[in-house]
Parts: structure tokens; C-alpha cells; sequence
């Protein structure tokens, strides 16, 4: 296992980035609507980090009743960072997938449900093979239901994994994180390379 950075910088630290967000191609590969907004009224925005975003985006789109969905970077300080700038880890990113989903709690729950089942929530500034602060898991959510759907099934699921004996999750849960988007040869990245690499890989433990 190759270890980048594990430790998060300061804010005085971080890479400055620039002003200029990265553009996107439009329409999405396999929904086909935009990966930027406006986006439908009936929808709404929330932000996982599970380890590298290729795996997470596809598990996401794969969903019913999800609009659209892009992977790129959120938690950290650096506005419109690069993929190299992130992975040097001096950014304080973490690689997410945006998933824009049509506004229902029980969508939502599947959501949550898939988030928690498909990579594993206990491992810090890691995820499997993949070491370093870009890998982190994350929840960042866009308003207070479903931060509070996202604290209660994490609760749900850490009792689960209690009973499997398996350890705490370090799971980073936040509102209001902004989010940029990453460059266009990583979006729907399985989709234009269906045998890449993938490294998603969960407890084995379900959220009920």
C-alpha cells in the first residue's frame, strides 16, 4: 500500500487554486442530463466521498430515481483544485461523487443505504489500497434533513457494526460543503473505461 499524505493541512496551508472551475462535458454519458445546475426543481444535491470517485459515481447512477451524477472534490480549502493538487494531498479534499436525486426521504434512505454497504466507513484517511486525505469517507449534505438522515443512519449502521465487532466510523458528516467539479476525463469514468480500476469494497455488514 502506498501512503500519501494522512494529515489534513490548515487553512493557511492549503494550495491557493484559482478562480476558474474546471469545465465539464454535458450530457451525462449514461443519464444524459446536465452534470451542472440549473437542475429540476424536484431534485435535490447531496455529496459522498467513499474512497476513489470512478467505483462510487457508477454504484450512484446505477440508482433509480437519480437525475444526474458527477464526481469531484469537497471538504478541503483549495477553490477548483486540480487532480494533482488533491492528490498531493495540500488541498483538505476529499474525492466525492455529487448526486443529484429526484427529492423523496425514501430515495434518500437508498442512497444512505448504498452509501454505508458499498465501501468501508471505518478507515480513516484510507479506503482499501488507497491511502491518503483525497480517499476519506464523507457526507456532505445540503440541508438539514438530510443531515439529519445521514446522522441517524449512521448511528443505525455503527450498531450494526458493533454487533459485527468491527471498529468506530470515521466518517466526516457536514452541511453546506462546497463542491468542484473534477476534470473531464474522470467523469463517468467506467462508463468510457468498463474494465478500470475500481476499488470499492464494503464491511459486508447491512444497513437494515
Amino acid at each position: 500500500m502506498l501512503f500519501k499524505n494522512t494529515n489534513l493541512p490548515r487553512a493557511e496551508d492549503a494550495l491557493p487554486g484559482r478562480s476558474e472551475s474546471i469545465p465539464v462535458p454535458n450530457p451525462h454519458l449514461v443519464l444524459g442530463h446536465p452534470l451542472t445546475p440549473p437542475f429540476p426543481p424536484q431534485t435535490a444535491v447531496i455529496q459522498f466521498g467513499m474512497g476513489c470517485f470512478w467505483g462510487a459515481e457508477r454504484k450512484f447512477w446505477q440508482q433509480a430515481d437519480v437525475h444526474t451524477t458527477a464526481v469531484g472534490y469537497a471538504g478541503g480549502f483549495t477553490p477548483n483544485p486540480s487532480y494533482e493538487e488533491v492528490c498531493s494531498g495540500h488541498t483538505g479534499h476529499t474525492e466525492v461523487v455529487l448526486v443529484v436525486y429526484n427529492d423523496t426521504p425514501e430515495v434518500l434512505a437508498n442512497l444512505l443505504k448504498v452509501f454505508w454497504e458499498s465501501h468501508d466507513p471505518t478507515q480513516g484517511m484510507r479506503q482499501g489500497n488507497d491511502g491518503g486525505t483525497q480517499y476519506r469517507s464523507a457526507i456532505y449534505a445540503s440541508n438539514g434533513e438530510q443531515l439529519g438522515a445521514a446522522l441517524a443512519s449512521q448511528e443505525q449502521y455503527q450498531r450494526a457494526l458493533d454487533r459485527a465487532k468491527l471498529p468506530a466510523i470515521t466518517t466526516e458528516i457536514k452541511t453546506d460543503v462546497p463542491f468542484y467539479y473534477a476534470e473531464d476525463y474522470h467523469q463517468q469514468y467506467l462508463a468510457k473505461h468498463p474494465n478500470g480500476y475500481c476499488g470499492l469494497a464494503g464491511t459486508g455488514v447491512c444497513l437494515a
